[in-house]
């Protein structure tokens, strides 16, 4: 589809220096390349309005290709002083961005461009321009513009900051060896005695989460919860009060009540008010089958202790797994030793090309930030014809993005562009639990979505591009072939090479099932914080907090605690966590349309791919899934599985 050729970057062994030096004059490019496009159109504006809306699609490409560089830099690359240099590129764009949103002269053009002989491309590409100048305020008076202006900058610092205390607060507990009891073998040995006769255990989650699941010592696993929920604390509290402030007033000035009704306006739910409709819808559907499955592990909890009234949040995920291991007979431990890293990214691999229709080439030479990270040319199977590059960066190391995500590297444009993009996560480099394998795969759907829409010709339409909360669904959909028997046959073996047995994925399936019920209500918990967070803008965020732990989460508050501090989507999804949700809803819905009995069928996954994959934002996310389905989405297939 295009014989363009990926971004060059330096070498992994470059010194900070030439990484620096490469990032400045990418993003100095860029905006001087964006600012040429933009001044001609103040200037001599083209005569079609085709023409006009080229022009401003490429310099928001120039831009965007700059931003991105930013922000993936900025997370990833080893050296502090190129990730500040990425960040400032980060902060330029959104300065520059905000000018021209609050640029009349522009607004003006746009506004008065005939959409007579418009195909529907270039009709909606017009129709979202105008919508964004309004939104930015373009309208209002000098003082006000100048303000946004100001609290726009802003805004972009804040976010930054509170992304950078999450990603450089690593915690760690110091643990007599012996007081590791329970961990798996291969977890003790990577984590060897000091010479004061202690063994450091981190908060990245390849030491967290087998902690709190395995560790016998409740005083090891109090320990992990307090250092894990106490992350950004107290640094990210006053970043986020003025974050919230500055949302508030922002939306105001523009003409919205609050931060979350400015921001619902553009996606599907529409309205901010709907948003805990929403949360009590799910919070309702899943009250019963929270008080069912939380009854087990309390009685479980109460063997240990019989006079106990509920179970410590520290001792919940040890819990939940003796439950698993005791009553649906599965051993994480003995899970996990299927899960060998290179074997699950290689199924990987080998799963989502065959779905897709898809060939990844590791480009061995490819250069990049790290040697950690491993570079692949996406090729269509079909065609032959190259679409894409991405790069997985899999590992934790220090200075890294700590959770998992994609980051776009460029956006595809038809005859422009590539299409490249980043998958970055902190797995363990030996053997996974299946819940990381379930979040590889997940990030993973993002990757491919960004890939196989970036072949359209439209910038702002290009890749994961869809209203925000429908970018989960493709995702949440893809987990569901890492869950499969056969799939998992496919690459899951032991040290010896013997696959995974059937009967034991199928009883890991039904031990996923258990507890969902309460997951959706600690879900509308961090949702309904993210929203109310936004619109009360409380001066105590921690007693806020705790008071929406009460009132949606099964399981008590852990007192000395701020869990919100190292909350990240609180800066990109800011007020609309609940998109987790409401995409899971269609995500339900999309994945019935396919045989269960045969995932890889073709027709079905290739009229998923042209259909909602490919797409990108060139239509609303409504419509692409009524496209595929045949119908428009409905709530039934989430309330079916969540009451079975």
């Amino acid at each position: 589809m295009t014989d363009l050729a990926p971004l060059t970057m330096p070498a992994s062994d470059a010194d900070a220096a030439t990484w620096t030096a490469w990032v400045g004059d990418r993003a100095e490019s860029g905006l001087a390349r964006a600012a040429e496009l933009v001044d001609g159109l103040r200037s001599a504006p083209p005569q079609s309005a085709l023409e006009v809306l080229r022009q401003w699609d490429a310099a928001t490409l120039e831009l965007g290709n700059v931003a991105a560089m930013g922000s993936l830099i900025g997370n990833v690359h080893p050296d502090e002083q190129v990730r500040t240099t990425a960040e400032k590129a980060e902060q330029d764009v959104s300065r520059v961005v905000t000018a021209l949103s609050l640029d009349r002269d522009l607004f003006e053009l746009f506004d008065a461009l005939p959409s007579e002989g418009l195909d529907a491309q270039a009709t909606r590409l017009l129709e979202r321009v105008r919508r964004d100048f309004t939104r930015s305020g373009v309208d209002r008076d000098d003082a006000t513009r100048a303000r946004i202006a100001a609290i726009n900058e802003r805004l972009t610092e804040l976010d930054q900051e509170f992304s950078k205390v999450i990603r450089d607060d690593v915690r760690t507990i110091r643990v007599a060896p012996e007081r590791l009891d329970g961990l798996p073998a291969d977890w003790l040995e990577a984590h060897p005695v000091a010479d004061d006769g202690l063994v450091t255990v981190t908060t990245d989650y390849p030491d967290a989460i087998p902690t709190r699941m395995f560790a016998h010592d409740a005083g090891v696993r109090a320990d992990m919860l307090d250092a894990y929920l106490n992350r950004g604390w107290p640094e990210s509290d006053p970043i986020l009060r003025e974050l919230f402030d500055l949302r508030h007033e922002l939306a105001g000035l523009v003409g919205f009540s609050d931060w979350a009704a400015y921001d619902a306006q553009v996606k599907m739910i529409g309205e901010g008010a709907a948003i805990p409709e929403f949360i009590e819808r799910i919070a309702t559907s899943a009250q019963a089958p929270m008080e069912r499955d939380v009854a087990v592990v309390l009685a479980r909890y109460r063997q240990d202790h019989p006079d106990a009234e509920e179970v410590p949040s520290a001792d919940v995920p040890y819990y939940e797994e003796l439950v698993r291991k005791e009553q649906l007979e599965v051993d994480s431990q003995k899970v996990r030793t299927y899960f060998a890293f290179d074997k699950v990214r290689a199924g990987l691999l080998e799963v989502t090309g065959r779905l897709f229709g898809l060939r990844y080439d590791e480009v061995v030479d490819a250069q990049a930030w790290h040697d950690d990270v491993t570079v692949y040319d996406v090729v269509d199977v079909e065609s032959g014809a190259g679409l894409g590059r991405i790069y997985l960066d899999l590992h934790p190391r220090e200075g890294k993005y700590k959770h998992a995500a994609q980051f776009t590297l460029t956006d595809g444009v038809a005859g422009q562009q590539l299409p490249e993009g980043v998958l970055t996560c902190n797995f363990s480099r030996g053997l996974m639990e299946h819940d990381h394998v379930v979040t590889l795969f997940h990030e993973f759907g993002h990757l491919v979505h960004h890939v196989l829409a970036g072949h359209g010709d439209w910038a702002r339409f290009a890749g994961v591009a869809t209203e925000w909360d429908f970018v989960e669904a493709p995702s949440q959909m893809l987990e569901e072939w890492a869950w499969d028997p056969e799939i998992l046959r496919s690459f899951a073996t032991d040290e010896s090479g013997e696959p995974i047995p059937t009967e034991l994925v199928e009883a890991m399936r039904r031990s996923d099932d258990f507890g969902k019920g309460y997951l959706a209500r600690v879900q509308m918990f961090y949702a309904s914080m993210s929203y109310w967070f936004h619109v009360d803008r409380p001066a105590d965020l921690t007693a806020t907090m705790v008071e929406l732990q009460k009132r949606y989460s099964p399981w008590p508050y852990r007192d000395g605690t701020h869990m919100f501090a190292a909350f990240g989507h609180l800066g990109g999804y800011s007020s609309a966590y609940y998109t987790y949700m409401w995409s899971l809803v269609i995500a339900k819905d999309l994945f019935s349309a396919f045989d269960s009995a045969d995932l890889f069928a073709p027709e079905v996954a290739r009229r998923y791919r042209d259909k909602v994959l490919a797409p990108g934002g060139s239509a609303d996310a409504a419509d692409l899934v009524a496209d595929f389905l045949g119908r428009p989405y409905t709530f039934d297939a989430y309330a079916e599985w969540l009451a079975s």
